[in-house]
């Protein structure tokens, strides 16, 4: 046997042995498949379980989910939330009519869908969204719901309520609502109307009701601040709104005397403004100079959308252009290089009170050139507080 004898046998031991661990492999391989398959076979395909259990389809997720039993509602149940807060709302307000009771829930609905809510905008927080910073009470009195329900038809503070509105028992539910709150969409609370019935019907409460007290049906001063409405962006106020009248005094700048029909007289604007700053300042005033100066004034809104518009729809022979003497309670104005501009309040003294000038969101008194130095802001001149699209 030769060397080359030699060599092919060699060749065909190796491809026998490499055959032989292919069919193994291939063996195992196929093993591991089958078990595969009988693995599959045991188990329920996922795709369409995993589908369902995206949606809450559970026992009182429903918008009026009924009882299957006697058991206390869940926690999560948002329709037995709500009809344990109307029937408090009823409780509160049953020395009033029933058209009392209908309006602050459908006020309640709307603002915050009848839930007791910790927050909300800005630093709104329970039933009527009421505003801590606004005079409505501390937090955690707003969130009692009797302390809540009584500020919106009595008022509190210098905020109005419900009995203050002028003939409130005749007058649209929806616009009555809107006289209290001030919201950036009076619209929607007369949407809520049939939705609440429905609901006062199921809850046992009597919105036909004659009550013992009627309230009062003149007016009283306007709020100064509002329960909702959105954030304006840099001083912009987009609430919008209807001017009305108060006994606001008169404004002069030595020359020319204005009558003013702000619901706060200059002297009580200053005091207002100097009592809600610093200290007593609260957080959620962040770019909102112009809804600042007009609550000052007790308006609920400047009914126009950014700061330095406001300087243009007051009259021509009220603008200062550049003068930098304003007698205490005049609007200051700069155009800070943005849409919309800063306005303040001059309290006398070289000084303002503003938003955002020490911190972020609060209200703080600094000097009149406060804003020019720190914010490189053109000074543009100033005007009487006369808000001639307020409401």
């Amino acid at each position: 046997m030769d060397q080359d004898d030699l060599t092919q046998i060699a060749m065909r031991a190796a491809g026998v042995a490499k055959k032989g661990l292919m069919l193994k492999l291939g063996a195992v391989a196929a093993v591991l498949f089958f078990l595969g398959l009988l693995l599959l076979g045991a188990m329920p395909m996922g795709s369409s379980a995993e589908a369902s259990t995206c949606e809450d389809t559970g026992p009182g997720t429903g918008a009026a989910a009924p009882d299957s039993n006697n058991s206390p509602p869940a926690q999560g149940s948002v329709h037995k939330q709500q009809l344990t807060n109307a029937k408090a709302i009823a409780k509160a307000s049953q020395k009033l009519p029933g058209r009392a009771t209908l309006i602050a829930l459908m006020t309640a609905m709307q603002e915050s869908s009848l839930i007791n809510r910790p927050d909300g905008h800005l630093d709104s927080v329970g039933l009527f969204q009421q505003r801590p910073s606004m005079d409505w009470g501390s937090k955690a009195q707003i969130r009692d719901p009797a302390f809540a329900t009584a500020s919106f038809l009595y008022g509190r503070g210098t905020n109005k309520g419900l009995v203050d509105v002028p003939n409130w028992q005749t007058k649209p539910p929806g616009d009555v609502a809107q006289a209290v709150q001030g919201s950036a969409h009076p619209e929607l609370y007369a949407g809520r109307e049939s939705e609440v019935r429905a609901l006062a019907k199921e809850a046992g409460i009597d919105l036909s009701r004659g009550g013992t007290d009627s309230g009062s049906t003149s007016g009283g001063t306007a709020d100064s601040g509002t329960a909702s409405g959105a954030e304006p962006s840099q001083c912009a106020d987009s609430e919008t709104g209807t001017s009305g009248s108060s006994a606001g005094g008169t404004f002069t700048d030595g020359t020319a005397t204005w009558q003013l029909s702000n619901p706060r007289s200059v002297k009580d604007a200053i005091a207002w403004a100097r009592h809600h700053s610093g200290l007593m300042s609260t957080n959620g005033w962040y770019r909102r100079c112009l809804a600042f100066v007009a609550n000052v004034y007790g308006w609920n809104f400047s009914g126009v959308t950014y700061a330095i518009d406001h300087y243009k729809v007051v009259p021509a022979d009220m603008r200062h252009d550049g003068d930098r003497t304003p007698p205490p309670g005049a609007l200051m104005y700069w155009d800070t290089g943005h849409r919309a501009g800063h306005i303040a309040v001059y309290l006398g003294n070289g000084e303002i009170v503003s938003n955002d000038v020490k911190r972020p969101g609060y209200i703080d008194v600094v000097k009149a050139d406060f804003i020019e130095k720190n914010w490189k802001a053109k000074y543009v001149g100033w005007t009487p507080p006369y808000f001639p699209k307020a409401g």
